[in-house]
């Protein structure tokens, strides 16, 4: 992980991702979630079946936690296995406006959104050539990053996007902006890392950022983060915004 001062302020830290680090962890990542989806699958399996035939209520209940506990291992284990070996995407070209209205739809959904503003400004024409469904991940998790590191009483978060050309490519800037809790120079260092900054910094959570990194990757898109520990916080996602005659962005 590099961590670097943004040249706008003494104490706004830049943090760009160590790749030789997270990929070695997506290996890590891919064996462990297979090992263990193997012995989840016999629980939640056991768990159906004596649900078949149990009568006694405080058992059912019981069980129907096992259950919900092992289901949610399962979950976990989807995000990590996501992170690992995501699905190659299948791009396309798509209007912002579009996606964002679906991702909002369903980040609003979420009761936990519920004291949370979402502020929008698109220019017209904002494209990108990207998965639909990979594209919604990303956004949904970082605005649900976003929404984490908000105070109990809501807040705001602006999310923008326009037309930049770089090199012989046009691409989208997408950029999401939230005044809550920021990183410190230390907690930086560890952003990208799966279960460390969620604790430490009040968000990111599980496999967050890095999964959308990763996504990203696969699609040529960089995203960056800078912050402090004041906040705010900005996430700058640079996608292509057109089909290749294609050369990944540069850092």
């Amino acid at each position: 992980m590099t961590v670097s001062r943004d040249t706008q302020s003494s104490e706004r830290i830049a943090i760009v991702p160590d790749a030789e680090k997270l990929a070695a962890l997506a290996e890590f990542a891919a064996g462990a979630g297979h090992e263990i989806n193997n012995p989840l699958a016999t629980i939640v399996g056991r768990v159906q079946q004596l649900l078949r035939d149990e009568t006694d209520p405080s058992r059912r209940a019981a069980l129907h936690n096992i259950g919900a506990q092992a289901y949610r291992v399962r979950d976990m284990i989807g995000d990590v296995m996501l992170f690992a070996r995501p699905p190659l995407p299948v791009p396309r070209q798509l209007d912002i406006a579009e996606v964002a209205g679906d991702v909002l739809k369903k980040f609003k959904a979420d009761p936990r959104s519920a004291l949370c503003a979402v502020v929008t400004d698109f220019a017209a024409g904002t494209e990108i050539f990207a998965d639909p469904a990979q594209f919604a991940v990303v956004m949904h998790d970082l605005l649900s990053n976003a929404r984490q590191a908000l105070s109990p009483n809501g807040g705001e978060i602006r999310w923008n996007a326009r037309r930049v050309s770089l090199g012989d490519r046009n691409w989208s800037e997408i950029v999401l902006i939230d005044h809550g809790i920021g990183f410190s120079a230390t907690e930086a260092r560890h952003a990208f890392d799966p279960y460390f900054s969620g604790r430490q910094a009040g968000r990111g959570l599980g496999f967050g950022l890095c999964k959308c990194l990763r996504i990203a990757e696969m699609h040529h898109a960089m995203l960056e983060v800078a912050s402090s520990s004041a906040g705010p916080t900005t996430v700058r996602v640079i996608w292509p915004a057109d089909a290749p005659s294609a050369r990944p962005l540069d850092g």
